[in-house]
């Protein structure tokens, strides 16, 4: 029997332990978004660093940031010949309450109809103990075809401000010939999904206002510009008619779609009544020249998120308000640079602002879009383990939110980054009653062992 046979038999073995350990992890709440919670996430860091102790990972420590730590560990075994595989995945989580509606208290975890809910269970403890079992199962029966390192970190659920500057510090530490990340789903079980592009953001604050307070409007209405409607009248000149990006240069640096990537996104696409169901929406809406999917994955948006001005209290208030804000933000694609992004924005915002009231435009943050080339070894390696280790042949998606470390990685480490995810897409991630399914946790372990065997396979890397 070869040593990937052995693990993956040895997977099955001791299912039920491996469930165990990530209901223990579960237990945890490792709520990264409230400081209270910092001595939970001290303890999620401490287990899982004695959990990759415990199945044979060496140089294994919780090493600090700036805020909460990263987990890292490793294992050479395979030997300075072979590839070298970086896991990401991160052990913090948001908050959940039982008040918040779930059916059992969120951090005691409950196994019912085939599903393990918990918050966490699937994003993103359980898809990151997906690869830790692998691992183990692989040292239990001979070794590993490939060199692992892990790095677990804590501060995902507040957009990882600390990640970039730990990998920057840690290059030479980190440095492997792939990335695998498992942090993402699949719209069902037997519709595996390799997501090989993300959306980056920029994120900013628009601030409009004229008098020095709030204005009776029978006194000054007609004479003073409302910075509410002056704010709508800007907002309403950021899309032309088209449904396109009015502000000039936007789409400069997209790179535009091949037939390829067109029939790959097709595999995937939604149809108007799907797009209805899921939303409620009376209709459609978007750009006409690209299908539902790919509006919503692989082309660039400008969104308003949210509004403030004026008296939004019960009954009347007849005033012109001093002030008005809107929360706008852009989903972005290969090659946008976010900070470019927001200086066009900016001088647009500014240049259409009429001189009756005074604006600025704030940038809150951004994050870089992250485009992988699908034909790549290691990303048609991931396809090949689908095929043998889960059982049905994914598809090659771009994924529409944003995840800004994958591009980090890929940027700073100069590696492919694989993003082969587990879960469900109706899982409830940052919902209640989060859960994942006992099946596709199993059948993610036999995936991921599969697929370091098949890394092993590839022509050994030049360094």
């Amino acid at each position: 029997m070869s040593s990937t046979s052995a693990a993956r038999q040895y997977a099955r073995d001791n299912a039920d332990r491996f469930l165990e350990e990530l209901e223990a992890l579960l237990r945890i709440p490792s709520i990264s978004t409230d400081p209270a919670h910092a001595g939970d996430i001290a303890a999620a860091a401490d287990w899982l660093t004695e959990s990759l102790r415990a199945i044979g990972a060496e140089n294994v420590a919780v090493m600090p940031t700036a805020g909460y730590p990263v987990v890292y560990g490793e294992w050479n075994g395979a030997g300075p010949d072979k590839r070298t595989v970086l896991v990401y995945g991160h052990y913090d989580v948001v908050p959940a309450a039982i008040e918040d509606g779930w059916d059992t208290p969120p951090f005691t975890p409950v196994v019912k109809d085939g599903k393990v809910f918990a918050r966490g269970a699937t994003d993103d403890k359980g898809q990151l103990f997906i690869h830790v079992k692998a691992l183990e199962s692989y040292l239990a029966s001979g070794g590993a075809p490939v060199n692992l390192k892990f790095l677990l970190e804590g501060e995902e659920e507040v957009a990882s401000p600390n990640l970039r500057p730990f990998i920057e510090e840690h290059r030479d530490l980190l440095a492997a010939d792939a990335c695998v990340i498992s942090d993402s789903s699949m719209p069902a079980i037997e519709r595996p999904a390799i997501t090989h592009s993300l959306r980056g953001m920029t994120y900013i604050e628009i601030h409009v206002d004229a008098p020095h307070d709030d204005l009776h409007s029978g006194f000054y209405g007609g004479a003073v510009h409302n910075p509410a409607l002056a704010l709508v009248e800007i907002l309403s000149k950021l899309h032309n008619p088209d449904h396109s990006i009015a502000v000039p240069g936007f789409y400069d640096d997209v790179v535009p779609l091949t037939n390829a990537e067109r029939a790959e996104i097709a595999k995937t696409d939604m149809s108007e009544a799907e797009l209805l169901a899921a939303t409620g929406v009376p209709a459609p809406w978007g750009e006409a020249d690209f299908t539902l999917r790919e509006r919503v994955s692989a082309r660039p948006t400008l969104e308003i998120n949210g509004l403030l001005s004026g008296w939004t209290g019960p009954g009347s208030k007849t005033i012109i308000p001093a002030r008005a804000m809107a929360k706008v933000s852009c989903r972005l694609v290969g090659n946008q640079d976010p900070h470019d992004i927001y200086e066009k924005l900016r001088d647009y915002i500014l240049a259409i602002a009429p001189p009756t009231v005074r604006v600025s435009v704030e940038l809150l943050n951004t994050g870089e879009p992250a485009l992988i080339d699908f034909t790549l070894p290691e990303m048609q390696a991931a396809a090949r383990a689908y095929e043998i280790g889960w059982g049905a042949s994914p598809v090659f998606t771009r994924g529409g939110g944003s995840i800004p470390i994958v591009a980090d990685i890929a940027h700073l480490l100069q590696i492919p980054v694989v993003m082969m995810g587990y879960g469900l897409d109706t899982d409830g991630l940052h919902g209640t009653n989060e859960h994942f399914s006992l099946e596709m946790f199993h059948r993610g372990i036999d995936t991921a062992i599969v697929y370091l065997e098949e890394l092993a396979r590839l022509p050994a890397p030049s360094r």
